[in-house]
């Protein structure tokens, strides 16, 4: 619809009509009958958590992405604690990772007892710029965490090289990507450790959920262990060899994802091809939509990647409008759509700001960004009207408050 055509409705905030009579959120999970039918039949099974659902979702998991070994994990954040233990982070040691993410990101780093170090994003993808990363290594930088923002993916081949020659870990923050792909090969394949989240608006959900990928045998076993109190063998394969006997290894914590989760994995899988091709047609239309919209700029794609839109952040060219992000943002939620912001920057949380002496405006990218991205409704369960329904939003409220 032509921005011309909408610049005498008024908006909902105001008083007008809003665009949509209920809330479409930015997220949501897509649960139907073969995924009730998969957690039930799990349910009436004799293992409720690590039994056989757990290996079958790890080897078609790690099948799907091309990876040797795939170890589930509770959640993503716990995925990242098992990859931080894994590379041997210990006090003293840094590990360098982007501003713009979730904070589990550098709260796994933190976890270890090492120290989490920020690095300005590249202003097309917001992903980790290789240059300041290099920049911001030292003697005792020993992980590089790259986030694969929105879905778009870092960087990886000149991190895996800056990480060669200075004999660095790399752990993928993936939780966005799954299903990305970057020069033909899908996220996950290569790299040290790649870490993927099943929270429920993410491509596939178990609920809560993360898995590491990685091609190591040695990683993959002490991931297994550390998710399993840092015990050697787990109750399935001691009832298996008919004994008791088991032996703690390490320090790990319980992080096992259930049989009851893996089973709605394993059935979401099977859909995933599906899933990625909705949120990419979904994508596409936004694009074009958006880039004959003033005021509005749409997301950037490289070169030689397939974006896997888990977000679809725009970001706001203030220049052009009358308003701040905070006035479109809630513009927009008045006209039902379910818009967010993903995020603040990991170094302006109060915590951050307490215990590193962060004050602002040391990742000037990542901030200025922050200030007028808004993340918009993606999902692939999203019908063709709620898509229109965005874009009419958008253009209605951009349209409003153009210069």
């Amino acid at each position: 619809m032509a921005v011309t055509s909408l610049s005498r409705e008024m908006l909902a905030i105001e008083g007008g009509s809003p665009v949509r009579h209920t809330l479409l959120p930015y997220g949501h999970q897509s649960i139907d009958e073969r995924d009730i039918e998969a957690v039930v039949e799990a349910l009436r099974s004799d293992w409720l958590t690590t039994g056989p659902k757990v290996g079958e979702f790890e080897e078609r998991f790690a099948a799907w992405v091309g990876a040797r070994h795939a170890v589930s994990f509770s959640s993503g954040t716990a995925a990242l604690h098992g990859t931080a233990f894994a590379a041997g982070l210990k006090a003293g040691d840094e590990a360098i990772t982007s501003p713009l993410t979730f904070v589990a990101t550098a709260n796994c780093v933190l976890y270890q007892g090492a120290t989490p170090v920020f690095a300005d994003v590249s202003r097309d993808t917001l992903n980790l710029d290789p240059e300041r990363l290099a920049a911001c290594t030292t003697p005792r930088t020993r992980v590089i965490l790259p986030v694969d923002y929105a879905g778009h993916p870092a960087d990886l081949p000149s991190i895996l090289e800056l990480a060669e020659k200075r004999g660095l870990t790399v752990v993928e923050d993936a939780c966005h990507a799954l299903g990305a792909e970057q020069d033909g090969r899908k996220i996950g394949s290569r790299g040290h450790m790649t870490v993927f989240s099943f929270h429920p608006v993410k491509h596939v959900t178990t609920g809560e959920g993360g898995m590491v990928t990685t091609n190591d045998s040695r990683i993959a076993e002490k991931l297994r262990r550390f998710r399993n109190h840092g015990i050697s063998s787990e109750a399935r394969q001691r009832q298996a060899a008919s004994q008791w006997h088991y032996e703690m290894t390490l320090l790990g914590f319980n992080y096992r994802l259930t049989d009851i989760a893996c089973a709605l994995g394993l059935a979401q899988l099977e859909r995933l091809d599906a899933n990625l091709a909705r949120r990419r047609e979904i994508a596409a239309r936004y694009t074009t939509a958006f880039r004959e919209t003033e005021g509005v700029i749409p997301p950037v794609m490289r070169s030689g990647v397939n974006p896997a839109w888990h977000l679809y952040p725009i970001r706001l060219n203030l220049a052009k409008l009358s308003a701040d992000r905070q006035q479109v943002f809630h513009a927009l939620r008045a006209e039902n759509i379910g818009v967010n912001v993903h995020y603040i920057p990991v170094h302006m949380q109060p915590y951050y700001r307490e215990q590193f002496g962060y004050r602002g405006g040391e990742y000037p990218v990542a901030e200025d960004a922050y200030e007028r991205l808004i993340s918009l409704p993606m999902f692939h369960g999203m019908s063709d009207r709620d898509v229109e329904d965005v874009i009419h939003a958008v253009s209605k409220v951009a349209a409003h408050f153009a210069r």
